[in-house]
């Protein structure tokens, strides 16, 4: 039995108990899909002929208003940009956000199913294409939008990424982290931290963004680009967004060419400076550092475990062809 196994099994208790707020019937079943920041059950009731998803979140990530503020951009982006993403669920008692009970709480959010399927890595340049185009639409929404009265979500900035102030835990604690590999990222560190001061956040570079806009949270399904998983959402460097969507692949030797297939999507759609484009790799191994603090702090999950000591070892290779280019005196 793994350290997750009996906190899942409670959490699984906790979901057939509640589905009934739905309006699911007692035929209704919910069978998790995904461990990751939260745990993701498909639910299948075949009495009414419906397939949801229901999202459980990770205790202390975000307050209700975070998670309401979401929802409002997720309907925003469906009515105003013709952004393809999943619809809230209203309970029985109309609030879309409900309190699991149990030993530890946890908020609960039901969606609508989405068809389509994730790319395959075997074939990415199109997809990238695609996704620079949805992305710019995200971007541009995100640019003129009017956000309501309480709209709160966590920022994504150095300090609360790589510095001071570690939402996803400390970087130096990432998995089969020694000496002589702290001593590498601690340069990238350094010299991403110099490069996104002098890159600045003026409006048109820093807004809301999806901020994990990785493979894994979009569809295609024929010519429709659907984004999922909003959860991350927050006020960062719009370029971010590119850096997630390579999140695990960093180290494709093609990563050159998905890099021009979005920015090549996104200029259909929206403006993009020759000095942003030039950023790029800056924002790739921001991402890829970030990840090795999120995989050191999630070591419970499958997703962390499939990727440790290996991950952050293959990050000092990565740095090190980062500093080659942008180390100390290059800007």
């Amino acid at each position: 039995m793994t350290q997750a196994e009996p906190m899942l099994a409670r959490i699984d208790r906790a979901v057939a108990a509640a589905l009934p707020r739905w309006g699911c019937s007692p035929a209704a079943t919910a069978r998790m899909i995904n461990h990751s920041e939260n745990i993701t059950y498909r639910v299948e009731d075949p009495q009414a002929g419906r397939t949801t998803i229901l999202r459980v979140h990770r205790p202390g990530y975000h307050s209700e208003a975070a998670i309401r503020s979401e929802l409002r951009w997720l309907d925003a982006l469906r009515q105003e940009a013709g952004v393809v993403t999943a619809a809230t669920l209203p309970a029985q008692d109309g609030a879309s956000v409900q309190l699991l009970g149990g030993d530890e709480p946890r908020y609960a959010v039901m969606f609508s199913f989405l068809g389509g399927a994730e790319p395959s890595e075997d074939a990415l340049l199109e997809p990238f294409e695609r996704l620079g185009e949805v992305t710019a639409r995200l971007h541009g929404h995100a640019r003129r939008w009017t956000r309501p009265e309480g709209f709160v979500r966590q920022t994504w900035d150095f300090a609360t990424m790589l510095g001071s102030r570690p939402i996803w835990g400390d970087w130096r604690a990432g998995m089969g982290m020694d000496a002589a590999r702290q001593a590498q990222l601690q340069l990238l560190a350094d010299a991403i931290e110099r490069r996104l001061r002098r890159y600045g956040q003026r409006a048109d570079r820093f807004g809301l963004i999806h901020a994990d806009l990785r493979l894994a949270n979009l569809l295609l399904e024929g010519p429709t680009t659907k984004v999922i998983d909003f959860d991350d959402c927050g006020f960062g460097w719009y370029l971010y967004d590119l850096g997630a969507a390579l999140s695990f692949i960093e180290h494709r030797p093609d990563v050159p060419e998905l890099v021009e297939a979005w920015v090549r999507g996104y200029r259909r759609v929206a403006p993009l400076a020759a000095e942003d484009e030039a950023e790029i790799p800056t924002f790739i191994l921001l991402r890829r550092l970030l990840l090795v603090a999120w995989i050191g702090s999630h070591a419970e999950t499958d997703l962390a475990q499939s990727m440790g000591e290996a991950y952050t070892e293959g990050s000092c290779t990565l740095a090190e062809q980062y500093l080659a280019r942008f180390g100390e005196g290059r800007l």
